[in-house]
């Protein structure tokens, strides 16, 4: 099946929100409670996308302060409506943190490592701006099992094109699996790396709900759906629907797994 180059270029606030983003400010807040940093201290977020990581920061770990870096022009302007005056937010890459050498105690990072060509950079620039006994933590979303909403959408979609599954992230991104994120964090001489499952529900009113997010084109599943002629997109849909665990009240209860992992900085 022919379809245009999908690119996993996150630009929209709003389509995101509707796709992921609402699923990752649920994963937020086990997260932070698995870390359990004492208050007052200096945190910095990542790719802080929308914002919803940092929102959960300032709710509920009493920080003495709050940055976000973020590539995305537009996830930034987003972020900055979100959160107000609450974070410092900063235009940046995670191999370029536009803060200086150990100037925070907490970094974190959710649902961006494996979007990062170079992952072991991104780690050397978390551990250079934190400061030594300081934390680093991320999670990512084991596409390859539990993220039910996207294995759903491939697994059907690689069943009407076989071509699809090179686009899957259950594929793409081997970092999103407990051994590799233990890897690549004891590799940047982190000490005391420890790596958990986070379970979150992610329930839909009925199919509409869930499909719906996957016509704004942000993000890879999202992006090969527009990316097809509408019979095969409808195709696609009807697959999918057929595949799903609805209820007699038309709602579908699936749940979202994300890897997280925690280590100290040695420096």
């Amino acid at each position: 099946m022919a379809h245009a180059r999908v690119s996993d270029t996150w630009e929209r606030g709003s389509p995101y929100e509707q796709y992921v983003g609402r699923w990752s400010r649920r994963v937020a807040p086990p997260f932070l409670s698995w870390l359990g940093i004492p208050t007052g201290r200096k945190w910095l977020d990542v790719g802080c996308g929308t914002g919803a990581l940092c929102a959960a920061i300032v709710d509920r770990c009493s920080p003495s302060s709050v940055a976000g870096v973020e590539p995305s022009e537009g996830f930034l302007r987003t972020a900055k409506e979100n959160l107000a005056d609450r974070a410092a937010l900063h235009q940046g890459s995670a191999t370029e943190i536009p803060l200086g050498d150990a100037s925070v105690d907490v970094v974190v990072s959710g649902l961006v490592l494996n979007f990062v060509p170079d992952q072991r950079a991104a780690l050397a620039e978390m551990v250079r701006v934190t400061g030594k006994g300081g934390t680093v933590a991320a999670y990512v979303w084991d596409y390859a099992g539990k993220m039910e909403l996207m294995r759903f959408f491939w697994d059907a979609a690689v069943e009407l094109d076989p071509d699809a599954a090179k686009l899957d992230e259950g594929v793409r991104f081997p970092l999103c699996r407990p051994d590799a994120l233990e890897t690549l964090f004891s590799d940047a001489g982190l000490g005391g790396v420890e790596v958990k499952p986070i379970d979150v529900p992610t329930p839909f009113s009925d199919f509409d709900d869930y499909w719906k997010p996957f016509l704004g084109g942000q993000g890879p599943a999202p992006a090969y759906t527009m990316s097809l002629d509408e019979t095969a997109r409808d195709r696609l849909r009807d697959r999918i629907r057929a595949r799903m665990p609805i209820a007699a009240d038309g709602s579908i209860s699936l749940t979202a797994r994300a890897w997280a992992a925690r280590a100290a900085v040695k420096k």
